[in-house]
């Protein structure tokens, strides 16, 4: 018996829309929680012990990965174009050294990705953290911005930029292979005391992302009303996203936190474990 609720994260956005799906209609037992927030946000309420399993950015899990354990199976990822990661610019990414690059305060993973394409390429912009909803006061105010989730979907970014750099794009191209942006993280300290619950909770979530794919029809249609937006658009989004996490996204993520630490992002190699 569960003395008391156990509180999980979910991202704010649409994009992990079908992960969420079943525990949204009906699957969600009385003794576990959602607190829905953006992936920064639930970067540092799982650092805190707020909450115990969330999804979290990729690049803030090989940060932590000492305190942390992955889920099977869970993700957000792409195979190429993404486009709600997108680097908007005045400047292609060569010329942008010693100009003024603004970063969302949401995410970790485009973040830190885009700082090691920066290194590789020995480009030093001058990075600021603020808002980047108002894409016309930011096409004014900076040379490039880093815009993710829903905002990136929203806004016409490229009427008021000359560049829409689709991150998951560039590292397809630089890699041909997928891009993992956020993973589903459990405490490690929560799991060594509960692992059965682990189970349970885990077991949930895999069961509401099958229900989401068995009714990705509903989910594009409340993407569409959420957000405003075309249901083609909203649905080309969703056929552009995985959240699975199959052996070429962890080889993928591996790449990934090597290139972080090889350019000084990380300050340690990142073994990657999973809960079981």
């Amino acid at each position: 018996m569960i003395e008391k609720k156990v509180t999980i994260g979910k991202i704010s956005y649409i994009n992990d829309a079908p992960v969420y799906f079943g525990l949204d209609h009906g699957l969600l037992p009385p003794w576990l929680e959602m607190v829905s927030d953006v992936p920064a946000v639930l970067n540092q309420k799982i650092k805190t012990g707020q909450i115990k399993i969330s999804p979290v950015s990729a690049a803030f899990y090989a940060m932590n990965h000492k305190e942390l354990l992955l889920l099977s199976d869970l993700s957000i990822s792409c195979n190429g174009r993404v486009m709600s990661v997108i680097l908007a610019s005045n400047y292609s990414i060569e010329d942008l050294d010693g100009k003024k690059v603004i970063f969302s305060r949401e995410s970790a993973s485009a973040a830190a990705f885009l700082k090691m394409i920066f290194r590789k390429r020995n480009i030093s912009p001058i990075f600021e953290v603020g808002p980047t909803n108002n894409y016309q006061q930011i096409s004014k105010s900076a040379d490039a911005a880093l815009i993710i989730g829903d905002a990136a979907l929203l806004h016409p970014w490229g009427q008021v930029f000359e560049y829409c750099i689709d991150l998951g794009q560039l590292w397809y191209e630089m890699t041909k292979l997928p891009f993992v942006f956020a993973v589903w993280v459990v405490r490690r300290s929560f799991a060594a005391k509960h692992p059965s619950l682990v189970r349970e909770i885990h077991k949930l979530l895999l069961e509401s992302k099958d229900l989401g794919y068995h009714n990705i029809d509903k989910v594009i249609e409340a993407g569409k009303n959420k957000l405003g937006l075309e249901r083609s658009m909203v649905k080309e989004y969703f056929d552009l996203l995985y959240c699975d996490l199959d052996d070429k996204k962890i080889k993928a993520m591996a790449l990934f936190f090597d290139s972080l630490f090889d350019q000084g992002i990380l300050n340690e190699k990142v073994d990657i474990e999973f809960f079981i």
